[in-house]
């Protein structure tokens, strides 16, 4: 028995976790102009742009159902523009800036698991993910769209597949990465073509077939197809498919990121 005064961790640290949690939801609330607004500025401006210049009530057709165009387009941007790209971003940031400015001891010096720290980073972007996902679904709604989930619990599932997924691609490149450049070619080279070219703006099933191909190997096109099956009742995939797709991809970028972690590549000297 440790002497009285002296805390125990016996299994999982709770409190230390938590105040890693809270450390990261801290420091993107400090500048939330830049994290939480800017984002969602950025993805109702596609939305008013796209349907101005298309006609928010062009149909689209879905699975045999015709669509309006922003209806359509909605869940998309809610998804890829306002919660996979703060999630990744918010991840990609945390291990990085520790790098580069000589301050990641503070992640490696406590007393945390190398699950209890994956966590802790993994929670922080979900968490960022969330709330600006929220705002700009209230924007929509405020904009006369019409963005009430039909199927709630896939609106959940897939917001939460989909924001985990680019947290732990964030994570694997703060790891990385040693200089911002790096995690900016991540960005622009990888996130951002993925993200337009999986279906945000249009249906797949219109696509040569060719592109139709590299649309469903692209793991974004199902997390966006199954996210907007939850406000639309109808998906260009299938749900069960595109679930255990993405949910495999997570587990085997949350395997990389626990084993980079725990060997300390990149990370310990």
């Amino acid at each position: 028995m440790p002497p009285p005064g002296v805390p125990t961790i016996r299994s999982v640290n709770w409190g230390g976790l938590r105040t890693l949690y809270v450390k990261e939801v801290r420091r993107f609330f400090k500048v939330h102009l830049q994290t939480i607004w800017a984002p969602a500025i950025t993805t109702l401006l596609f939305l008013v742009v796209f349907t101005v210049a298309t006609g928010a009530k062009r149909p689209v057709l879905v699975g045999g159902v015709e669509i309006p165009f922003g209806d359509f387009i909605a869940p998309g941007l809610i998804i890829s523009q306002g919660m996979m790209g703060p999630a990744f971003a918010n991840s990609s940031f945390s291990l990085l800036v520790g790098k580069i400015q000589g301050t990641i001891v503070d992640y490696l010096m406590p007393p945390l698991s190398t699950l209890e720290l994956l966590a802790g980073l993994i929670g922080g972007a979900m968490t960022r993910a969330f709330i600006v996902g929220f705002i700009v679904w209230c924007a929509m709604a405020l904009y006369g769209l019409d963005v009430w989930p039909r199927h709630f619990w896939a609106v959940l599932w897939f917001g939460f597949l989909g924001s985990m997924f680019l947290s732990l691609l964030g994570v694997l490149t703060s790891i990385w990465a040693d200089k911002f450049d790096h995690a900016a070619a991540v960005t622009n080279f990888v996130i951002v073509p993925l993200g337009l070219l999986s279906g945000t703006f249009y249906s797949v099933d219109r696509l040569a077939p060719a592109f139709r191909a590299f649309s469903h190997a692209n793991p974004f096109f199902y997390i966006i197809s199954g996210f907007r099956y939850g406000f639309l009742g109808t998906a260009d995939s299938p749900i069960l498919v595109g679930s255990i797709a993405v949910f495999g991809l997570d587990l085997v970028l949350a395997v990389a990121c626990y084993w980079l972690l725990n060997k300390g590549w990149k990370i310990k000297s």
